[in-house]
C-alpha cells in the first residue's frame, strides 16, 4: 500500500469509522498502536513503519503519537464524537474559510456549519482556505470576523496541526474577500 493511500485508510479510521477495523477509539479520540495496525494488516500490507512515515510526512500533520507511540489519534476532523482536549484560543482579528462557489447561497443564509464534523475548520490566512476552497470546485474565500465572534461569547480552538476550529459562524460574521 502507497503512503498516500494508506494515509487517507488511517484517516478514515482516526476520524470517521474506528470499527472498520475492528477497533475503537477512547473518549479523546486514541487509538492503540498495535490494535490499528492488526486490524489494517488483516487486509493490506501495513506496520509500524509505514504509520511512523504517514505520521512524519502528512503535510497536514493530521496525527499525532502519544510520548511512548503506543496510541495515536487524528487532531481534528472527527464525524464521531470524541474530545480531542482542545484548549480555548483567542483568535486573531480575522480566520479565513474556503469553501466552493456552490456553497455560497447557503453560506450567506445559514452561515457556516460543521455539517458531517464537530467544528467548522478555519483558516490563519487566506491563500490557504483558497487551496482548501478548490477540493469543492470553483474556490470562494470568506473572512471571518473572530476577534468579533470571540468578544460575542463564541470560543475558539487550534488544533495540534494549526487549524482553528469553533463550533459555527454565523453569517453575519463573514465577508466575501475573493471570488478565485
Amino acid at each position: 500500500m502507497d503512503t498516500a493511500s494508506a494515509s487517507k485508510f488511517l484517516s478514515l479510521i482516526l476520524r470517521h469509522k474506528p470499527e472498520t477495523i475492528g477497533i475503537s477509539l477512547d473518549e479523546h479520540g486514541w487509538a492503540e498502536v498495535d490494535r490499528l495496525i492488526a486490524g489494517i494488516a488483516k487486509t493490506r500490507e501495513f506496520n509500524m513503519g509505514l504509520l511512523e512515515e504517514i505520521v512524519r510526512t502528512d503535510n497536514k500533520q493530521r496525527y499525532s503519537f502519544n510520548g511512548d507511540k503506543t496510541r495515536i489519534r487524528a487532531n481534528q476532523g472527527h464525524s464521531i464524537p470524541v474530545d480531542v482536549q482542545l484548549e480555548h484560543v483567542e483568535p486573531p482579528e480575522f480566520l479565513w474559510h474556503g469553501t466552493g462557489e456552490k456553497y455560497v447561497a447557503s453560506i450567506k443564509k445559514t452561515g457556516l456549519i460543521p455539517k458531517g464534523r464537530l467544528y467548522v475548520h478555519l483558516s490563519s490566512d487566506p491563500k490557504t482556505a483558497r487551496d482548501v476552497g478548490r477540493r469543492h470546485g470553483k474556490p470562494v474565500v470568506c473572512r471571518v470576523l473572530a476577534g468579533r465572534m470571540q468578544e460575542e461569547g463564541c470560543p475558539f480552538f487550534r488544533s495540534k496541526n494549526g487549524v482553528w476550529l469553533t463550533e459555527k459562524v454565523p453569517a453575519k460574521y463573514l465577508e466575501l474577500v475573493q471570488n478565485t
